[in-house]
C-alpha cells in the first residue's frame, strides 16, 4: 500500500487509515485479525473515539505491542475543558497510551458547533503544550462541514481536517465548491486531510436490510468499492481516507486501497456524475 505525507505531522501515512468504527461492538478476541490484517497490509494510522461503542475497550489490550508501528488520533466531542481532560486521559488510559499522535475535535459540522467548543479548543491545545498530543485537528460528517472547518482555520492554528468526501457529494455543486476551497486553504497551510465516507452509498432506505453495521448504507461490490476508494484518493488534496465502519467490509476496503492508481482529474467529474441520483447522506439524528 502507498503511503503519503499528511500534511504538517510528517506522519507517512498509508493511504488507507483504520477506522476503528468498525469495531463498535467488537470485542478483543474478534478485533485482533482484523487489527492483523490491516497491519499486514501496510497500515500505520488508526482513527478512534471514545464514540465509537466498545472500540476502545476491544482495541486497548492489543495496542501496547504494536504503538510503535501506529499514527493515533483519537477524538472528543465534549465542550468544557474538563471534560475534554478526562475523556483525554480515559481514552489514552484505555489505548495503554502516553500520548496520541493527533486529538481531534470530533463532529464539528457547522459553526454553531464550533463556537461551542471554544473551551474544548483551549483544553486540547493545553494537552498537546503537555505532550499529551503531538498535533490537533477538527472532524465532521455533514454536508455543512467544509464550510464550518474553513472558519475553523480561520480562528485556530490546526494541524489536520477529516471530512466527507465521495462521489456523491463531488456531484453536489455547493458541497464540492466548499470542499475544494477547504482543500485550497489547507494545501496552502500544509493541514494534513483525510477523508471519511469513501465507500458510502446513500442513507439506508426505509425498511432497508442493514446489511452492514455502517449508519449509511456503503457499497458492498467490489466493484463500487475500488471505484469510491480510487476516487476519493484521486481529489487533489485529499492525502488518505478512513476505512469504513464495518469489520467484514474491511478486508474489500483494504484491497481496494493496495491495488489504488489516480484517476485522471478530468475523469473524476464524469464519475461523480454517475451516481447524481442518490440522496446525499445528513448527519444521523
Amino acid at each position: 500500500m502507498i503511503s503519503r505525507r499528511l500534511g504538517r505531522t510528517g506522519h507517512e501515512s498509508a493511504v488507507a487509515v483504520l477506522g476503528a468504527a468498525a469495531f463498535w461492538n467488537s470485542e478483543t478476541g474478534e478485533a485482533a485479525p482484523a487489527l492483523d490484517a490491516a497491519l499486514a497490509a501496510g497500515v500505520n494510522h488508526l482513527d478512534i473515539a471514545p464514540q465509537y461503542g466498545a472500540a476502545e475497550a476491544a482495541l486497548g489490550p492489543l495496542i501496547p505491542a504494536v504503538r510503535h508501528r501506529l499514527f493515533i488520533g483519537c477524538k472528543t466531542t465534549r465542550r468544557n475543558r474538563d471534560g475534554v481532560r478526562a475523556q483525554l486521559e480515559n481514552s489514552l488510559s484505555l489505548l495503554g497510551c502516553d500520548s496520541f499522535d493527533l486529538y481531534q475535535l470530533h463532529a464539528v459540522c457547522d459553526v454553531e458547533e464550533l463556537d461551542a467548543r471554544a473551551d474544548a479548543v483551549a483544553a486540547i491545545m493545553q494537552a498537546r503544550d503537555e505532550g499529551l498530543c503531538k498535533y490537533v485537528g477538527i472532524t465532521g460528517h455533514d454536508v455543512t462541514v467544509p464550510a464550518s472547518h474553513l472558519e475553523a482555520l480561520r480562528r485556530y492554528d490546526l494541524d489536520t481536517v477529516m471530512f466527507p468526501v465521495n462521489r456523491r457529494l463531488w456531484a453536489d455543486d455547493g458541497y464540492r465548491a466548499d470542499a475544494e476551497a477547504l482543500l485550497a486553504t489547507c494545501a496552502d497551510r500544509d493541514i494534513g486531510v483525510m477523508a471519511i465516507k469513501a465507500v458510502a452509498r446513500r442513507p439506508w432506505p426505509a425498511g432497508a436490510d442493514h446489511h452492514a453495521t455502517t449508519w449509511y448504507e456503503p457499497y458492498t461490490d467490489d466493484a463500487n468499492i475500488e471505484t469510491s476508494v480510487r476516487f476519493t484518493l484521486s481529489v487533489p488534496g485529499v492525502q488518505v481516507f478512513c476505512t469504513a465502519g464495518d469489520v467484514d467490509l474491511l478486508p474489500r476496503v483494504l484491497a481496494a486501497a493496495e491495488a489504488f492508481e489516480p484517476l485522471p482529474v478530468e475523469e473524476l467529474a464524469p464519475v461523480a456524475a454517475g451516481v447524481a441520483a442518490e440522496p446525499l447522506i445528513r448527519r444521523p439524528g
